[in-house]
């Protein structure tokens, strides 16, 4: 066959650069757009940040002379208050707004003031009167401690850890372990569960209830566990009030005494958006302190303009730094275009709490504003909204619904906390099944079945009706 040239018409949805890095940034959250717009910074020469002494001023304020600075950057300023955020907020979310350095040195300062569980230990095991081989031996039983204060090695194990020539044997390491038991916190060095309470009752032998509680706890742990109390009568021959005297000083002790000491990495949270209620109104607003303060440097701009400069680079550098600027200042007001649609529809949340909760998925908003689903679904992820409720992620507003008699629907974060009530005020004695709340609820109109109840108990971390049993 002969080559030949043809030509062919078709059509193709081609996204433009601006268009992509827009779509982009729309489903950063704010530390990822905060790092893209670092590295924007120092890629770009054009573009800058604003110092600014205080917050009144505009989040975004691009040089005069740009033409596609968006004109409803001041107007948007305009309406965040320069007074400090209301007291529920500043409990609330005061401890995020802070810039990274403050952050890593608050962070390397507690982790400073606060010692770890081997460094609690070493300094107890300075003050002890014991010989310097004894010492040792603590020492080495302290370094393979878990992180919950459990001895998790077999003492078999343990001694191959030392040398030929100090000849450790079996015994002398069981003695160094009762003095890392005799430390504190009470019951680091366990072995298991039962020795480890074991380990802390020993410390309270004037409790009326301590020898029963030391039974249960060496013998009779797994029935007390299963909330087996007919049993666990039978093999203790206790009564009522003795158990329930023994359960409540069990319940008391620490079964991890290590945890307290674990170094535990703290997650900074900013909100992107901030409700309030005005004038009897729930408004939404964006929060100043989540928003990057951007514009363009003046004297590289007059450069890329001025007449001769035949540099294309700065030209293409500053319609970059033009296409962030705007882009950024598009994610933010369809961040809060999101924000207030959700609070509109959610209103009753605000008001009456989690069992006000509405029925609501990515569509609804996404019919409102005219926007694609998708869109709405890259707008509620990873963004926060600050609520005299608390902080929740937009996404946390949508959920699943379940049909009502009356032919609507009830959220399924409004059935959890319809569950969590009722779990709280059932008595213990007789507690709740899944069948029977699913009853109770249909009584109320929601037909929820029982295995619907099971799913979303165990999302709320409820045990199940044997484990909620009390004597």
């Amino acid at each position: 066959m002969k080559p030949t040239l043809q030509f062919r018409l078709s059509q193709h949805l081609t996204l433009t650069p601006q268009l992509q890095q827009s779509i982009r940034l729309l489903q950063l959250s704010t530390v990822e757009l905060d790092q893209e717009i670092e590295r924007m910074l120092a890629d770009n020469p054009i573009l800058e940040r604003e110092d600014l002494e205080g917050d009144a001023q505009a989040a975004f304020t691009p040089a005069q002379d740009s033409p596609e600075s968006a004109p409803g950057a001041h107007s948007q300023a305009a309406e965040q208050p320069a007074e400090r955020p209301e007291d529920w907020l500043a409990e609330m979310a005061a401890p995020t707004w802070r810039g990274e350095d403050d952050e890593d040195s608050d962070r390397s300062a507690a982790a400073q003031e606060t010692p770890t569980l081997r460094d609690h230990l070493n300094q107890q095991l300075t003050l002890t009167g014991i010989g310097e081989r004894d010492r040792a031996l603590v020492a080495l039983l302290i370094d393979v401690l878990d992180e919950d204060g459990y001895l998790t090695q077999p003492l078999e194990e343990v001694a191959p850890l030392f040398s030929a020539e100090a000849e450790v044997d079996l015994e002398e390491l069981g003695i160094a372990l009762r003095h890392l038991q005799n430390l504190e916190p009470a019951g680091v060095g366990a072995r298991s569960p039962a020795e480890c309470l074991l380990l802390q009752l020993r410390t309270m032998t004037q409790h009326p209830a301590c020898a029963l509680a030391s039974e249960i706890a060496a013998k009779h742990l797994e029935l007390l566990a299963g909330r087996d109390y007919a049993r666990l009568r039978n093999q203790t021959g206790a009564s009522e009030d003795a158990l329930r005297a023994a359960q409540k000083l069990i319940q008391s002790l620490n079964p991890r005494p290590g945890a307290a000491f674990a170094r535990v990495e703290t997650r900074y949270m900013i909100p992107d958006v901030i409700v309030r209620k005005v004038k009897n109104v729930w408004r939404a607003s964006l929060n100043p302190e989540a928003m990057p303060r951007l514009r363009i440097n003046r004297l590289y701009a007059d450069l890329a303009g001025s007449a001769g400069n035949g540099s294309n680079a700065l030209a293409s550098q500053l319609q970059e730094a033009r296409w962030m600027i705007k882009n950024v200042q598009q994610r933010f007001d369809t961040i809060l275009r999101v924000s207030q649609a959700i609070v509109d529809r959610q209103r009753h949340f605000l008001e009456h709490g989690e069992v006000a909760m509405r029925a609501m998925v990515l569509r609804e908003i996404a019919d409102i504003l005219g926007l694609h689903e998708s869109t709405i679904s890259r707008v509620t992820t990873q963004k926060f909204m600050a609520t005299p409720r608390g902080i929740f992620e937009l996404k946390y507003f949508f959920g699943s619904h379940v049909a009502t008699d009356t032919g609507g629907s009830a959220s399924s974060t409004a059935i959890r906390a319809l569950i969590k009530q009722l779990v709280a005020a059932e008595d213990t004695r007789v507690p709740l099944s899944d069948a029977s709340i699913a009853q109770i609820l249909g009584q109320q109109g929601i037909v929820v079945a029982r295995r619907t109840i099971a799913k979303y108990r165990e999302s709320l971390q409820i045990p199940p009706v044997n484990q909620r049993k009390s004597i």
